[in-house]
């Protein structure tokens, strides 16, 4: 790589079109000027410079008309999963999305009928519930198990949660928000469990990228065997692309990839050249040590962060083994979620999510983004102690 990354560098991205910045004061009270926003899962980096070269060379040629010929593309996914994933994937197994929340609302319209039941494990990323929702299917909440301040798998208790009408299970690996890598073993379970009750098996696996020095992540199709899995993968959110909205979901079983590509064709779905171009230049040698230095340098603000709120008594950050989001219990602060929310927003100034947003097990926490330069990171730190240093 021919210069390192500065992820030091503050960018002001207020006034830019960013959900993340130019919304924080409308929907947390928090106001761009003097507030930190660790809210929306996007990052305050730029992405590698073989994603703006590419970006670059597209403006100068001046002329934006549709994607065409996806040799080079699909090859760049192949290369990425084989080297960085040890997972081997097929050109015709590849749909491009809208980015993978439309990918799980193409899976709940392509594998369900209205009524059904779709399975998620709780609390998980906020997006699921809502599609499936909007879709008129039904939420199956199967909550996760705290053990030693971590989450794990509950197959036992979820048997009885889980019935005829529950068609897909929806799987996050690594799970967002509690920053789990799971095991080969506890995905083998998934696989069994999926297996036992007919569902179809569906693995979002975009933060798969973004783990933490020491941790592996394990594809869920290198477990699955001759179980069927949809697969759903992005470089958004491990380059800092999400407004690109793309996305991929790769389904390996023929009879899965025709029915969802019968709804890809059904609802007129193709790729947006932006972020084909952009996808293609990422998942590169570039990209791929442009990678290695960002998990390494979001490896510093989890110790940072969780040092910190973790010597605020009455407050616990879960171990974070991979994504960039800190998941933080507040129940042990001995006040309502309203009163910790107060202080965080009213007192730190920090937008974070709310936990409740999450599903069940989310109702004492809040969600902060670690994805933005360390003097931030240090700075919310030093907030939050002020806001509860009646704790401590």
């Amino acid at each position: 790589m021919s210069k390192a990354p500065d992820f030091d560098e503050i960018i002001d991205r207020t006034g830019t079109h960013s959900a993340k910045w130019d919304s924080m004061e409308d929907i947390y009270g928090v106001p761009a000027a003097t507030g930190i926003p660790m809210w929306v899962a996007d990052m305050d980096f730029r992405p590698p410079a073989c994603v703006q070269e590419a970006l670059e060379e597209m403006t100068r040629q001046g002329v934006y008309g549709y994607w065409g010929g996806n040799a080079e593309y699909n090859a760049a996914i192949r290369w990425w999963m084989k080297t960085r994933h040890d997972w081997e994937v097929q050109d015709d197994w590849i749909f491009t999305t809208h980015g993978l929340v439309n990918g799980t609302a193409l899976c709940v319209d392509a594998f369900t009928a209205e009524g059904d039941g779709v399975m998620l494990m709780t609390p998980v990323y906020h997006a699921f519930a809502r599609v499936i929702k909007a879709a008129g299917r039904d939420v199956v909440e199967c909550p996760l198990k705290l053990v030693d301040g971590g989450y794990q798998m509950d197959f036992d208790a979820w048997d009885s949660i889980v019935d005829e009408k529950t068609r897909m299970l929806v799987l996050c690996s690594p799970h967002n928000p509690g920053g789990r890598v799971w095991s080969r073993a506890e995905l083998e379970g998934v696989v069994e469990f999926a297996r036992k009750h007919d569902l179809v098996l569906v693995s979002d696996e975009i933060h798969h990228d973004l783990v933490m020095p020491g941790q592996v992540h394990t594809p869920m199709a290198n477990v699955a065997g001759n179980y069927p899995v949809v697969m759903m993968t992005a470089t958004t959110k491990t380059f800092n692309i999400a407004g690109t909205h793309s996305g991929n979901v790769i389904i390996a079983d023929p009879a899965l990839r025709a029915k969802f590509s019968a709804r890809m064709n059904a609802l007129g779905i193709s790729p947006n050249s932006f972020g084909m171009a952009m996808a293609t230049a990422a998942y590169s040698p570039e990209g791929a040590d442009w990678v290695d230095a960002l998990c390494a340098y979001l490896d510093g603000n989890r110790k940072i962060f969780d040092a910190g709120v973790n010597a605020i008594p009455g407050l616990k950050s879960m171990p974070l083994e991979a994504t960039y989001l800190a998941w933080v219990d507040f129940s042990g602060a001995g006040m309502e979620r309203a009163e910790f929310t107060r202080r965080v927003e009213k007192e730190a100034l920090i937008a974070a999510n709310y936990g409740t947003t999450f599903g069940t097990g989310g109702e004492t926490y809040l969600r902060f983004n670690l994805a933005t330069p360390r003097t931030r990171v240090e700075e919310a730190v030093a907030r939050l102690k002020k806001a509860f240093e009646d704790l401590q």
